[in-house]
């Protein structure tokens, strides 16, 4: 049986140029890169030369990049020093962000008693900019907390006009990019961002490794005390491998960034068409959705959607029905929640995601299992 990988948003096969890179490091660098002696000093340029690469993929200065466990870990460090080092007193958000995010505001308001605010979403799955405007229009210490790409449907931010009206409203915009660094082009100076947070996993690199991109200045405070690591904000001894196959992952995502989407986007394409002639009552949930991403309704009972990823699994293919964080629960997701109709909600949704390593014969499968479900 031919397994089928199909969930590339909750996290991607790595890359074997990055499992080569990071079996040098382990074989042959495995200094301490605070030790001052030569075992450490190669360890350091290493560190630093992964560092530089980053930042430069981003338009950013190497000082602004602190490498992290992941963006989870970064989001809950930017939005709790903000609330407690930069006096933030309301943070603006939407229900359909991620949960490292959304439980974060939800701890903040409770630890702190700021107060939260949600931007209304519309029946598109995209959110109301004019309610953004609106609720900007404040005196208040403010922060404003988004997901660029939705790790669930795939809608898209627009990064510029919400760093634009931040900026006009003298706030701070902290950007969760986890699904698209590495699949776009993110230019941290002409978009404006404050924050931007990032894992290694979700563009072909190893697990247990992201990185926070803060702005100059940023004022920011240490998430952990103890040594000088991370320019002092994150004390600990670097995962000197991990950090390597970060920036290699991301170096080989802009190297083939072109060629990759188009690929992709013909792969969604195709799904969508194949998809059609099978159930031509298919809904696609969001509007002007990512390349790799697809979250689609199917015309199915609703006593088969708490099987029907089993059915899948069992043929060998593997899909979600949103973020791999909630795929223990039986509740509706919270991102559909949001824009669908209760009924519709009850009704089984996929999310399917691609990468460069999947093939029509892959979505051939996938179809083909649907159909027998």
């Amino acid at each position: 049986m031919k397994k089928v990988y199909l969930d590339n948003a909750a996290t991607t096969p790595i890359h074997p140029e990055v499992i080569t890179a990071m079996m040098n490091v382990l074989q042959n660098d495995f200094g301490n890169p605070s030790s001052t002696h030569s075992f450490g000093r190669s360890a350091k340029t290493l560190l630093e030369s992964s560092r530089k690469s980053i930042a430069k993929l981003l338009n950013a200065q190497a000082s602004e990049i602190i490498f992290t466990s992941s963006a989870t870990e970064a989001t809950n460090w930017i939005l709790t020093s903000a609330v407690k080092d930069l006096e933030i007193k309301r943070i603006i958000t939407t229900k359909i962000e991620h949960h490292a995010t959304l439980h974060t505001v939800e701890h903040l308001a409770k630890e702190f008693g700021i107060l939260v605010e949600y931007i209304s979403i519309l029946p598109n799955g995209n959110i109301d900019y004019h309610d953004l405007a609106a609720q900007l229009h404040s005196e208040v210490p403010t922060l404003v907390s988004l997901i660029h790409v939705n790790n669930e449907i795939g809608t898209i931010l627009d990064i510029k006009r919400v760093s634009d009206l931040c900026m006009y409203a003298k706030a701070l915009f902290h950007c969760d990019t986890v699904q698209s660094i590495g699949k776009t082009n993110l230019d941290v100076q002409e978009l404006g961002i404050d924050f931007l947070v990032a894992s290694a996993h979700k563009f072909h690199g190893p697990k247990g490794i992201g990185f926070a991109y803060l702005k100059k200045n940023s004022m920011l405070q240490p998430m952990i005390f103890g040594g000088e690591q991370e320019k002092g904000m994150r004390a600990g001894t670097e995962a000197v491998h991990q950090v390597v196959g970060m920036a290699k992952a991301l170096e080989l995502a802009y190297a083939n960034l072109e060629s990759d989407t188009q690929y992709i986007f013909d792969l969604k394409e195709y799904c969508i068409s194949e998809l059609k002639k099978v159930f031509p009552e298919v809904k696609i949930n969001g509007e002007n959705t990512f390349y790799n991403l697809l979250n689609v309704q199917l015309p199915l009972s609703e006593e088969k959607t708490s099987m029907l990823l089993f059915t899948l699994d069992m043929k060998g293919i593997a899909v979600s029905r949103g973020s791999a964080c909630q795929s223990g629960s039986i509740k509706p997701s919270h991102v559909l929640a949001e824009f669908l109709s209760p009924e519709e909600t009850k009704k089984p949704s996929l999310r399917i995601s691609f990468s460069h390593f999947n093939t029509k014969e892959d979505i051939d499968l996938l179809v083909e299992a649907l159909k027998q479900a």
